[in-house]
């Protein structure tokens, strides 16, 4: 008997690990139950008590099986479907998430100003206006822009007076009757920003660490300023560890006319981080985890407290210290409590931003000084003048980057390592740039053949009618600023624009004579116009003419396709303004693929009008 237990013990039943749908678990189940309880339940039919267990657990194990397949594919960004795993993978690789860029754009402001006596010459400066940073205009379209920098008609000329800006420029407003001029129309621009500022206010109770708010609006921009009801002000920083910022401050140094600004290394015991949700498109503000009690107002502790104490010993080994440990808090950060907060922000943008020349031309509201003290009729007679344009089209808004976009920049954000070392690694920096900054809408790298150590870069941004232009100055600047902080000491980067090639497309085809001729001909251009969509271009990619022929041949009614031939079309053309580059687009041609010059992109610029088609008989 002994022995018979032992080997009952000693059985070992096989099992199956395979079986993951409900299907082939109750198979798998009920050959289970057949082999090793053949006595106690016979009757496994779909009626009976054994098919209810049998179904019951076949049902839980497929739900476990399933939702362990979808739990492990949530890991992989490239399996992932949840928006929060997604928008998880996003953060740990370091890639910002962004709403839509707004348009920057150099607005002209106009004013007409007296002179200040009736013989002379020169414009009442008494009567000088500074138009102040924040005041906002309107586009044709109902876009806002807001003035980024005080338009300065009256500067001060170093003793406490006040003279004509030498950047202004002067043309005659009114004369009276015997020619004498009476009037000036004074003109200077200023840098504005598409988007709208607004204010949250948040009412905050006790001390929560690591306190969170949510701001009301979408696509926000730039966060302007937060502070709360006793006057802090809390300064936005990479990450809580960072307890100090850089400001921009007027420069009252003697060389204060070629260096406007200087830097300011301010204590930030009072900061921030900012996310963006994936989906909303929502920012929220991620406070400190300390309180004022804690708080530490040194930039940098006291290094006596991370000296190594060695007892008892009079030799010793090498020790690894951590430099960064001198530059941290023990708060991370004050979380504000029992106040106040109040949160300035800009949001708003993309491609419907890039407004046209002439067409911001509405004053939405003014901040206006004269610094002279003028009188109030004086003063609202100026202010009565005063016209703002556009001279040239905004540029630099862009819609936000999709959620494939954004996936799509994970494995090249991974291997950069926070440092520009590949081409891929600087590409994901440009695409990922603040949006506040800009946008870029295609960039290439091109080394450069005059100085090994310097790389091309070509940019190029589009308008809000989806077409190719030269991104403006300010985005270049922005943009030189922004790769500074993650470029390799010895790199450098000549930004330049690329080229824009506007080509015209002509061909000529046979169609089948019993169909709808100008049905046939309608879908081949709107096949063609989708083919030429500038968002399937990039710099330097060819166009291979093959393709072209096949995409018309793929239209069902065409018997055959003669004279493809692209055309290079610059300038104005019947009204209608090109880019001004030109190009040899035959002796650019080999093996029937058209490659662009270098660091240059091809574009259809008027679909419409430029894919040309002929009906042969």
């Amino acid at each position: 008997m002994a022995t018979d237990r032992k080997a009952q013990l000693q059985q070992v039943r096989q099992r199956r690990y395979v079986s993951r749908d409900f299907d082939s678990l109750r198979a798998t189940l009920l050959d289970y139950a057949r082999q090793y309880y053949p006595n106690q339940i016979q009757d496994f039919s779909e009626s009976s008590v054994g098919g209810l267990f049998l179904d019951m657990a076949a049902y839980v194990g497929d739900n476990m099986s399933f939702y362990m397949d979808h739990l492990y594919n949530e890991l992989n960004f490239d399996t992932a479907v949840e928006p929060d795993s997604i928008e998880r993978a996003l953060i740990n690789s370091g890639i910002p998430i962004n709403g839509a860029a707004p348009a920057t754009v150099q607005v002209t402001v106009y004013i007409e100003v007296p002179v200040a006596q009736a013989d002379d010459d020169t414009p009442d400066v008494t009567l000088l206006p500074i138009i102040k940073a924040g005041s906002n205009f309107l586009s044709a379209n109902s876009i806002v822009f807001n003035l980024l920098q005080d338009v300065e008609f009256a500067v001060d000329n170093g003793d406490g007076t006040y003279v004509l800006n030498p950047e202004a420029l002067k043309r005659i407003g009114n004369t009276n009757v015997s020619g004498q001029i009476t009037s000036y129309i004074l003109s200077l621009s200023g840098l504005c920003v598409s988007g709208q500022v607004t204010s949250d206010t948040f009412v905050i109770g006790d001390f929560i660490p690591f306190r969170t708010l949510t701001l009301g609006q979408p696509n926000v921009t730039e966060i302007i300023n937060v502070f709360d009801a006793e006057g802090n002000t809390y300064y936005e920083v990479g990450a809580l560890t960072h307890d100090v910022v850089y400001k921009n401050v007027l420069n009252t140094s003697g060389d204060n006319d070629f260096v406007k600004d200087a830097l300011k290394v301010i204590p930030a015991p009072y900061r921030f981080t900012k996310t963006t949700s994936l989906v909303e498109r929502l920012t929220t503000l991620n406070f400190g985890g300390g309180t004022a009690d804690t708080l530490e107002d040194d930039i940098i502790p006291d290094p006596s407290e991370f000296a190594i104490a060695i007892p008892y010993s009079r030799t010793t080994s090498r020790v690894a210290v951590n430099p960064q440990k001198l530059l941290t808090t023990n708060t991370l950060g004050v979380a504000a409590s029992n106040t106040t907060l109040t949160v300035s922000y800009r949001y708003g943008g993309g491609l419907d931003h890039n407004v046209g020349a002439n067409s911001i031309t509405n004053i939405l509201s003014l901040t206006i000084e004269f610094p002279s003290n003028p009188s109030i009729n004086l003063s609202t007679a100026i202010r009565n003048t005063l016209e703002v344009a556009n001279l040239e089209p905004a540029s630099g808004g862009e819609d936000a980057l999709s959620t494939p976009e954004l996936v799509a920049l994970i494995p090249t954000a991974r291997n950069s390592q926070e440092r520009i070392v590949t081409k891929e690694d600087l590409l994901a920096r440009i695409y990922t740039m603040p949006s506040n900054l800009g946008r870029v809408f295609r960039a290439t790298i091109i080394p450069n053949s005059n100085n090994p150590l310097s790389t091309q870069l070509f940019i190029i941004s589009r308008d809000s009618q989806n077409k190719l232009i030269q991104s403006p100055d300010t985005l270049k600047i922005n943009l030189k600023k922004y790769l500074n902080s993650y470029r390799m000491v010895s790199d450098a980067f000549d930004i330049l624009d690329a080229k824009v090639i506007d080509l015209q497309l002509k061909f000529s085809v046979v169609l089948d004579p019993s169909l709808n001729k100008n049905g046939v001909l309608t879908v081949i251009l709107t096949s063609l116009q989708n083919k030429f969509d500038i968002t399937r271009f990039h710099i330097n990619q060819p166009i291979i003419i093959s393709e072209v022929v096949n995409a018309i041949y793929a239209v069902q009614g065409v018997i055959a396709v003669e004279n493809v031939t692209f055309v290079n079309i610059s300038g104005n053309v019947n009204n209608r303004q090109y880019s001004l580059d030109t190009h040899d687009v035959k002796n650019y041609t080999r093996k029937q693929m058209i490659f662009p010059p270098s660091g240059g992109i091809f574009e259809i610029r008027y679909p419409e009008v430029d894919i040309i088609a002929k009906v042969s008989t």
